[in-house]
């Protein structure tokens, strides 16, 4: 996986999540959404990703990635639970969730800019 890969990937477990909440059936386990390291992006920054590692932009990275998933498993509990949650997850929105998902994805980009 390359960086725009990477980016791809946020995005579509971004629209994965914003499914589930639209009829949570209790398929997404909020604790292993909430660990870093079970999406392909997770996977990725703790195996072919290091090699980014000495960049500041890729710390930032893991860290905004870390509170995505804290933020999306939040999400899914309170979906299961039966709260409105389609809010959290809007684009440009002001949620934990939003903002960590709009801070990875700068992240990504920033790393992209810098390779360039």
């Amino acid at each position: 996986m390359n960086v725009d890969d990477a980016i791809k990937a946020h995005s579509l477990w971004k629209m994965k999540l914003a499914q589930y909440i639209s009829k949570p059936d209790r398929s997404l386990n909020p604790a292993v959404v909430g660990s870093s390291n079970q999406c392909d992006l997770g996977k990725w920054l703790i195996g072919e990703g290091k090699q980014y590692s000495a960049l500041p932009e890729f710390t930032a990275l893991v860290t905004h990635h870390t509170d995505f998933h804290k933020a999306a498993g939040a999400v899914i509990t309170k979906a299961d639970a039966g709260q409105q949650v389609a809010e959290e997850i809007a684009l440009g929105g002001k949620s934990d969730f939003a903002r960590a998902s709009t801070a990875v994805m700068q992240s990504l980009m920033n790393i992209k800019l810098k390779l360039k």
